[in-house]
């Protein structure tokens, strides 16, 4: 497969040789679980109280997610500026660590959520209705955890060696083998049996298995210019490997907060909601965080497909093509979140048509959507700098942005309007929006502070 030169003066055509890939490859991959809620709220008499089920384990679902990118975000971009500075000993040890932490805590997260899962849902809200429902759905989907932490954490190693085009094609694997396998495990076909939300959660373990084995055989087998391999790591270097590791997670900190935030926000918008809708308003919010989801997906794809690019051109100690290609990525990223805010506005109900045909669920559905979706557009701000400070190696920055937005705006206010003001319910879809603002100006208006310093720096190097 072709090697992307991310050294390259192409800017504009590396990010999007990188970013296209990886949409198709981040749209499939959102597949294992849309796929899931699109079969689940058509079940005949019980689909929506089920599809309210599935959003009580979103939480725990996105804790996992969160130790993923904890690894990935951190281990990929020193990854990729190792690859920058040609220390390529350097690089493969990075990739064979993070790849031991991946499956690693996989097993330990795995067993925690067979031993905790029917405390949290309970924590999260879920009625007893809703539990005979989330429980068996969360005890088959933790048996896929392993492979889920492999496949997706390793993917981005994939994607910083250059090689998006095999990054997308093992996430599209895993995501069709799902596609096929859902209508047939929860409605059954011939001899297999009607397995309803269990035949769900089995057929996304196949499919991250299966696009674990492809990730795995890849980075194993690529024929990367520099020969970096993925290999297991003896014991005795990971003894050694303390630095690395603090590397690792003081950088990926970011990912994981912003991923944990997310699972905070939505075990308070699920308990909230249960308290002031009940069941059928956690059906509402399972459906909006599912649109925004499908949404997300193709400006978190420019946004991370331009990550290994300014990270290698920082150690490459080259900020022209650095500077345009934060440039490049902010401008397409307001772009896409300007248009996706008008379409959420003149189409809602072809968004939550996808999920459900619930005529009732519609009515509360369509307001809570246009609320949640009201300042969309300055996600694109808040993604552009985080992953910025991520592509730099800037902890604190990342850090700090990260947990700004979630938990010391969003997590309060979804506790305070429905209240303190007697918005009811949308208070909770109200607090999105106004943590969009706040939170993405800071971080935009921040980074461009912060890159302007760096460029300075270079300057004045440059001058001596």
């Amino acid at each position: 497969m072709k090697q992307i030169d991310f050294g390259s003066k192409s800017i504009w055509k590396n990010i999007l040789g990188t970013a296209l890939p990886m949409l198709l490859a981040q749209t499939c991959s959102l597949l294992y679980n849309i796929i899931d809620r699109v079969y689940i709220g058509r079940i005949p008499e019980v689909g929506t109280l089920a599809l309210g089920a599935i959003g009580l384990c979103f939480p725990i679902i996105t804790m996992i997610l969160a130790f993923t990118n904890l690894y990935a975000g951190g281990g990929a971009p020193l990854f990729a500026m190792a690859r920058g500075k040609h220390d390529l000993a350097s690089a493969q040890k990075l990739m064979n660590l993070t790849f031991f932490l991946e499956w690693s805590t996989g097993l330990v997260l795995m067993l925690l959520g067979w031993l905790l899962g029917p405390f949290l849902l309970r924590l999260l809200g879920a009625s007893e209705d809703s539990l005979g429902y989330a429980l068996p759905y969360l005890n088959i989907y933790l048996l896929g955890t392993v492979f889920f932490m492999t496949s997706t954490g390793m993917n981005p190693f994939i994607n910083a060696e250059g090689f998006p085009a095999a990054g997308m094609i093992s996430v599209v694997i895993g995501a069709l083998l799902n596609l096929i396998l859902d209508p047939i495990f929860i409605f059954g076909l011939g001899p297999m049996p009607v397995l309803g939300i269990r035949g769900a959660a089995i057929a996304t373990v196949i499919s991250q298995a299966v696009s674990a084995i492809f990730v795995i055989f890849f980075l194993r087998k690529c024929h990367a210019k520099e020969e970096i391999y993925l290999q297991g790591i003896s014991f005795a270097e990971l003894k050694k490997s303390g630095k690395d590791i603090a590397n690792v997670l003081g950088l990926g900190a970011s990912a994981f907060i912003m991923q944990v935030t997310n699972s905070l926000v939505q075990m308070a918008c699920n308990a909230v909601l249960s308290r002031t809708g009940g069941d059928l308003y956690i059906s509402v919010m399972t459906i909006v965080a599912s649109v925004r989801q499908m949404l997300e997906v193709p400006v978190l794809a420019l946004t991370e497909g331009t990550s290994p690019i300014i990270s290698y051109n920082y150690g490459a100690k080259n900020p022209r093509n650095m500077k345009r290609a934060i440039q490049a990525m902010t401008l397409m990223a307001i772009s896409y979140t300007a248009v996706i805010w008008l379409t959420i506005i003149f189409f809602p109900k072809f968004f939550i048509g996808i999920f459900s045909s619930d005529e009732n669920l519609l009515l509360d559905a369509v307001p809570a959507l246009h609320i949640y979706f009201f300042a969309f557009i300055f996600m694109a701000l808040q993604y552009s700098g985080q992953t910025t400070f991520k592509a730099l190696g800037y902890k604190k920055h990342a850090i700090f942005f990260s947990l700004l937005r979630k938990v010391f705006i969003v997590v309060p206010l979804t506790f305070a309007l429905p209240y303190l003001f007697g918005l009811g319910v949308n208070g909770v879809f109200m607090a999105e929006p106004i943590s969009n603002v706040i939170g993405g100006s800071a971080s935009f208006l921040t980074m461009i502070f912060t890159i302007r310093k760096l460029l300075k720096k270079y300057s004045s190097r440059k001058a001596q």
